[in-house]
């Protein structure tokens, strides 16, 4: 099974970390991979989503799909799961563990299905780590934007 692998460490507290990640209604406004979804952040919920399709060579392609919260866990843990049945499913994932005074997150994604079965490590690191660094760095600067209009 293919899986996508990223981390990063955050100059924010789990909690504000938390916020910005739950708060589904506000991707279009950050989120340069998940551009748009609606939903509230508790297990089990259905998110409506709209996501770049990386697997479409030269990009500018976009997917409309619900997914299922998988795990909900506030200031520690979000996930969530889609599907095509047989051709893909993927699990979609945040792990937030503080770290002196910021956050590790840990961002990735498992991929299965008849899709998927087709990426190469190498096609994995080319297509779709880049996206995932970007959604990392993109929160970064999202956290940095809340700090600043806060003042602190």
């Amino acid at each position: 099974m293919p899986k996508i692998r990223t981390e990063i460490l955050l100059d924010a507290a789990p909690d504000q970390v938390w916020a910005v990640l739950a708060d589904f209604d506000r991707y279009a406004e950050w989120n340069p991979l998940n551009i748009r979804a609606e939903g509230r952040a508790e297990p089990g919920a259905r998110i409506r989503m709209t996501f770049l399709n990386l697997a479409r060579p030269g990009g500018g392609a976009t997917i409309d799909q619900t997914v299922t919260l998988t795990t909900c866990e506030p200031c520690r843990a979000l996930a969530w799961t889609g599907r095509i049945p047989l051709l893909f499913h993927g699990r979609h994932h945040f792990e937030l563990a503080p770290e002196g005074r910021g956050t590790r997150l840990r961002h990735g994604e498992d991929l299965g299905g008849l899709i998927a079965a087709t990426f190469s490590t190498e096609r994995i690191a080319r297509d779709f780590t880049p996206a995932y660094e970007a959604v990392n760095r993109a929160l970064a600067a999202r956290l940095a934007q809340g700090a600043a209009a806060s003042g602190a």
